[in-house]
């Protein structure tokens, strides 16, 4: 018996140290690719980072233990309109069985928010499944656009279908539907990107592009109209 304990604890200390070094060479590598888009990078925990932005579900995933974690963050279209802060997040939740044992389950996932001066109204666009399907049968509200193969691929939440609309243009869909899996959330100015993994440098990226893609798309006439300012 004090073998199996030893082994164990063992086995605890080792993986504890493979993971330690894992996500130093995670920091290691998010670090420079921060310096290599302009950004500066925070490796520290940040447990009210979901309070920054209230407006957003996915930092309202779990129960529990929710940061965020190797920040990038900074100004990169020069005009200082746009701030952005690509991020890990950390959250778990709990659930109990019919013994009363309690399992305690981590997720871990990556983001990019943009802070603008827009006016951004809130609308969230993310890839449909099969219970967003359902949700549709039972009259949930998805709203729907005159490309089918766009209706099919996303579901889109917004309490101003105008606003929805103007946005989501014929170029917008097109834009969006070549690169789909991504979520994205607007509201109170700001917009998030996630698509519920860990992203390497790379993603990164992509995700960025994609988040300034979206932005660059939106008409001039749509944000400059008085009625959404």
């Amino acid at each position: 018996m004090i073998a199996i304990i030893i082994l164990v604890v063992v086995l605890v200390i080792i993986g504890g140290g493979v993971s330690a070094h894992f996500a130093a060479e995670r920091r290691k590598r998010l670090s420079a690719w921060a310096a290599s888009v302009g950004l500066g990078f925070d490796a520290n925990r940040h447990h009210g980072f979901k309070d920054r932005y209230p407006e957003f579900k996915a930092l309202r995933s779990g129960e529990k233990n929710r940061y965020a974690h190797n920040i990038m963050h900074g100004q990169r279209d020069g005009s200082g309109q746009r701030r952005v802060v690509c991020f890990d997040y950390h959250y778990q939740t709990s659930s109990t069985n019919n013994k009363g044992h309690s399992t305690t389950q981590t997720y871990r996932f990556s983001g990019v928010i943009i802070e603008t001066a827009l006016p951004l109204r809130a609308l969230r666009v993310q890839p449909e499944n099969f219970f967003d399907k359902v949700g549709e049968f039972f009259g949930f509200d998805d709203i729907d656009f005159e490309s089918a193969a766009f209706s099919r691929a996303f579901k889109v939440v917004s309490p101003d279908r105008r606003w929805a609309y103007d946005v989501i243009h014929p170029a917008m869909m097109e834009f969006m539907l070549a690169r789909q899996g991504y979520t994205l959330q607007t509201g109170s100015g700001n917009m998030i990107v996630t698509d519920g993994r860990r992203w390497n440098a790379d993603e990164f990226t992509a995700a960025l592009h994609y988040a300034e893609g979206f932005l660059d798309r939106i008409p001039a006439g749509v944000i400059e109209e008085p009625g959404y300012v």
